[in-house]
C-alpha cells in the first residue's frame, strides 16, 4: 500500500496543532498499515467513505479497512526558516519527507490569540509560508547547477539538459514562483523529480475560522476578497474548517456529535472534508475488494492500470497479473449478489490494459 503523507504547516497560533489533534483523534490501528509510525507529530487517518461500509454489509464481513492517509505535524514555521531560523532546517527536512502541504492559516480575529505579524491577513501569510518554501527551494538549485556545470562544460548531454532546466527553475524561483507553477515536459519533470523540491509538492490551504469570532469569511471585507482573488488565480484547492469545534467533538461519535455540531454553529463534518480533500490534492482514487473475511479500499493514483492497481495489494501483482474480475460498485450492491451480478452481465473480465476506475470492486486472477 502506497504510503501517502501531507505535512500540516503553518505560522504559530494558527490553530495548526489543534486541528492535528482533531485529525488524528480519527487514528486508525497500527496493524492494519506497515507505513505506521509511533511518532506522535503523525497520524494515520481514514479517508472516509461510505461505499466501503455499504459494501461490508452487502458482505456481512468480518472486517473492514479504509483507505489512509498520514498527516504530519510539522514544527511551527518562523520567517527565515530557510536561513535556518528558529527550528527552520527541521522544519524543511520534514516538509520534503511529505507527498503534499497543507497550509493552516487563521480567518479569525481574537484578541486573545496574538499572532505573529500583530494582525490578520490570510493572504499574507500564505506569502510568508511560501516564501520560505521558495527560498529552500533556490539553495537546493543553485547547488545543483554547481554540481553540474563541469558535466555540462564537457558536453555531456544528461548535464546540459538538467543544467537547462535547472537555469528554467532558477529564474521562476527568483521571480518568487512555486516551482509547481512552472510548465515543464515529461522529460524536464523527471529530471528535477531527484531534487524533492518543497515548492514542487501540492499545495492545499485550510482557512480556520472560530465559531463566535469575527471571521473574515463572514465579514467578507477586502482581506477575505483578496484572498479569494489569490485562491483563484492559483486554481487552489482549498477548505475551510474550524479546530477548535473539531478538536472540541474529537471524542464524540454519531448523533451526539451531530447534535453538538450544530449547536456550537457548526454544519460540515469539517475534518472529513479535509481528508477529502487530501485525498484529491495527491490525485488518488481507491478501489474495493470485499468478502466475508474482510471489505478494503485500495489507495491508487489516477489512470492505474489493472496489474499497477494490483500493487497496492501485493508487489506480486503487477508481474503475476493475468486478467481481473470487475464490477462498479453500485452495479454490485444493485443486483442484490455476486452471481446476480454476474448472471445481468455487470462483471466484467479486464486484462492488463484496463484502466481502474473509482469504485470498482475488484478480484484479481494471478
Amino acid at each position: 500500500m502506497a504510503k501517502l503523507s501531507i505535512g500540516i504547516v503553518g505560522l504559530p497560533n494558527v490553530g495548526k496543532s489543534t486541528l492535528f489533534n482533531a485529525l488524528t483523534k480519527k487514528s486508525v490501528p497500527a496493524e492494519n498499515y506497515p507505513f505506521c509510525t509511533i511518532d506522535p507529530s503523525v497520524g494515520v487517518v481514514p479517508v472516509p467513505d461510505e461505499r466501503l461500509y455499504q459494501l461490508a454489509e452487502f458482505s456481512k464481513t468480518q472486517k473492514t479497512i479504509p483507505a489512509a492517509i498520514e498527516f504530519v505535524d510539522i514544527a511551527g514555521l518562523v520567517k527565515g526558516a530557510s536561513e535556518g531560523s528558529g527550528l527552520g532546517n527541521k522544519f524543511l527536512a520534514h516538509i520534503r519527507e511529505t507527498d503534499a502541504i497543507a497550509e493552516v492559516v487563521r480567518i479569525f480575529e481574537d484578541a486573545n490569540v496574538i499572532h505573529v505579524d500583530g494582525s490578520i491577513n490570510p493572504k499574507r501569510d500564505i506569502e510568508v509560508i511560501n516564501l520560505e518554501l521558495i527560498l529552500a527551494d533556490q539553495q537546493t538549485v543553485s547547488k545543483r547547477l554547481i554540481g553540474v556545470e563541469s558535466g555540462a562544460k564537457r558536453g555531456d548531454k544528461l548535464a546540459i539538459a538538467e543544467k537547462a532546466v535547472l537555469q528554467k527553475l532558477a529564474h521562476a524561483l527568483e521571480e518568487a514562483q512555486l516551482a509547481s507553477a512552472i510548465e515543464l515536459t515529461d522529460e524536464e519533470r523527471e529530471i528535477v523529480q531527484g531534487l524533492h523540491l518543497l515548492s514542487m509538492k501540492p499545495i492545499m490551504y485550510i482557512l480556520n475560522k472560530k465559531a463566535g469570532g469575527k471571521n473574515l469569511d463572514e465579514v467578507k471585507d477586502e482581506r477575505w476578497n483578496e484572498l479569494m482573488k489569490f485562491l483563484d488565480e492559483q486554481k487552489a484547492k482549498w477548505t475551510i474548517v474550524d479546530a477548535g469545534i473539531e478538536h472540541e467533538l474529537k471524542d464524540l461519535e454519531g448523533e451526539d456529535k451531530i447534535i453538538f455540531r450544530k449547536e456550537l454553529g457548526a454544519h460540515d463534518d469539517g475534518v472529513d472534508l479535509l481528508i477529502k480533500k487530501g485525498y484529491e490534492l495527491l490525485d488518488l482514487e481507491t478501489y474495493f475488494t470485499t468478502g466475508v473475511v474482510e471489505t478494503r479500499a485500495w489507495t491508487i493514483a489516477k489512470g492505474s492500470t489493472a496489474p499497477v492497481a494490483g500493487m497496492a495489494i501485493h508487489t506480486d501483482f503487477k508481474d503475476k497479473f493475468i486478467r481481473a474480475e470487475i464490477v462498479f460498485w453500485k452495479d454490485l450492491l444493485g443486483a442484490g449478489s455476486y452471481g446476480a451480478a454476474r448472471e445481468k452481465g455487470l462483471v466484467r473480465t479486464e486484462g492488463k490494459e484496463y484502466i481502474v476506475k473509482d469504485g470498482d470492486v475488484i478480484e484479481f486472477k494471478i
